[in-house]
């Protein structure tokens, strides 16, 4: 399938993983780079730029083809030096970057100067134009359905899109609630040029995380999902577990008065402990409302395949043909 997203990142599907915490590493992101997509490293998972050039080695070593890193602009107890990871990404010889949270503006130049093509995940279509106006050569555009941080203004995928389309000049991908060739061909539909899968990566053989994370996904349904930390309008989209359900408590008790404080420990240091050590019950990591739509744990390679099969054979050239055959002959 050829898009302006495929062209752009000389990948043979338009299919991209975005960046998850503790989730996006070599493993995973060479998998997906060779099927066909685009992997994506996570650079603050490896908590320092050295480890970032480390981890850049060790997927060169696993794929020839091309990936990528996410570099997240989010607010942190501490600041993370991203000129130093700027550096260890230019140095990796990485030409495309994700880029996520706030705007990437004051690092543009840096990025640009190297030859580094920019995709920023937007979960707004003003904050994609802004994107746009900055020099990003390309979008994500996030609707209310996705895991992770969806914004604030509740938007789902089947406005979000066209939406964007509408306004946007640079190429995109819809990203939220994306898991099969269903998903694919709708975006397309909506205008989009592409999808951005998270957690329908996460449940792959090839994704470096518990078992118990990937399980947990698997028995979810889209209902199991909640929305945290609106109060300090830093909204996340989290699997719903014990953790999460005391930390809700603490919202609705605290209401508009919640500082971070009040539920750091329901929300800093949960990734290592769920996804490494898997304690799911800990308290917020992200998943998507997609986790209704995730039945197995393949891997990367079947899963891309199966996307593509069902996109192009099953629906395009199949259900969707078929209706405007029986249009045209009828």
């Amino acid at each position: 399938m050829k898009t302006r997203i495929t062209e752009l990142f000389n990948i043979r599907h338009p299919i991209i993983q975005g960046g998850m915490h503790y989730v996006g590493l070599a493993p995973l992101a060479a998998a997906v780079s060779n099927a066909g997509g685009l992997g994506m490293i996570t650079a603050l998972t490896l908590g320092t730029p050295e480890k970032l050039t480390q981890e850049i080695a060790k997927t060169r070593d696993m794929t020839d083809q091309p990936f990528g890193v996410n570099l997240t602009f989010l607010p942190s107890f501490t600041q993370p030096p991203y000129e130093e990871y700027i550096a260890a990404i230019r140095e990796g010889g990485i030409t495309v970057v994700e880029t996520a949270g706030r705007s990437p503006e004051a690092y543009m130049p840096a990025l640009k100067a190297a030859g580094i093509k920019v995709i920023h995940k937007c979960t707004a279509v003003r904050h994609a134009l802004k994107a746009e106006r900055i020099g990003c050569d390309a979008v994500s555009v996030d609707g209310f359905e996705c895991g992770g941080h969806p914004g604030e203004d509740d938007v789902p995928n089947m406005i979000l899109l066209p939406a964007a389309a509408r306004a946007l000049k640079i190429p995109f991908v819809a990203s939220g609630g994306m898991a099969d060739g269903r998903s694919l061909v709708a975006a397309l539909a909506l205008g989009a040029d592409g999808m951005n899968m998270g957690t329908r990566f996460l449940c792959t053989q090839e994704a470096p995380v518990h078992q118990n994370v990937k399980n947990a996904i698997v028995a979810a349904s889209e209902l199991d999902t909640r929305l945290v930390m609106r109060p300090l309008r830093n909204t996340e989209r989290v699997l719903n577990n014990p953790g999460v359900q005391k930390l809700l408590e603490i919202e609705a008790a605290k209401g508009a008065s919640t500082t971070i404080e009040d539920i750091r420990e329901l929300v800093g240091g949960i990734y290592p402990k769920a996804m490494v050590q898997g304690d799911v019950d800990a308290g917020a990591w992200s998943c998507g409302m997609v986790a209704g739509l995730i039945h197995d744990i393949p891997s990367v390679a079947e899963l891309i395949e199966r996307i593509m099969r069902e996109a192009t054979d099953e629906l395009i050239n199949g259900r969707l043909r078929a209706m405007v055959d029986a249009g045209t002959s009828a």
